[in-house]
């Protein structure tokens, strides 16, 4: 039954994270984009792992990488090795105070960036200028906030 009452946030947050993805930002800004669909998807391995696990970490990578049109395969492979690692350390990380979590999340996201440039260079593809890397930074200061709301509406459908 509560999977019945609460399963709509979980496709709707991963919808708006796509969104969000999409939207289009000036370029002075678009370095600065945070990975929405990493930090949605870390709240949702960290609080209901029986929901979002590894295979569904594959479906919404490929699914990304569909929508943002880039190569097939990628964000999955970046979502997968983030989620591996959340669940290794879920036990851990769900008990660390919000701005310890925020600090482990910005590992996770500088991590994202290293396979993501990894994959990169392995297909000889163009590499991101230096300055795509403040996105894990900013990634983690939203980290909180992005938080704080997803629990609000996660607790608020459950009670």
């Amino acid at each position: 039954m509560s999977r019945l009452r609460t399963g709509w946030i979980l496709p709707a947050s991963i919808v708006v994270a796509l969104l969000l993805g999409l939207l289009p930002l000036p370029d002075v800004l678009q370095p600065l984009r945070p990975y929405w669909l990493a930090l949605v998807l870390a709240y949702w391995v960290i609080e209901a792992p029986e929901h979002a696990g590894l295979g569904f970490a594959v479906i919404v990578g490929l699914l990304a990488d569909l929508m943002f049109g880039s190569l097939l395969g990628e964000q999955a492979l970046r979502l997968v090795i983030m989620t591996f690692i959340l669940q290794r350390f879920r036990a851990r990380l769900r008990f660390f105070p919000l701005s310890q979590q925020s600090l482990a999340i910005g590992g996770l996201l500088l991590n994202d960036r290293i396979v993501q440039l990894a994959v990169h260079v392995a297909l000889g593809e163009p590499t991101l200028p230096w300055n795509y890397w403040w996105a894990p930074l900013l990634g983690m200061l939203l980290w909180p906030p992005v938080f704080v709301l997803m629990d609000a509406l996660r607790l608020q459908r459950r009670g």
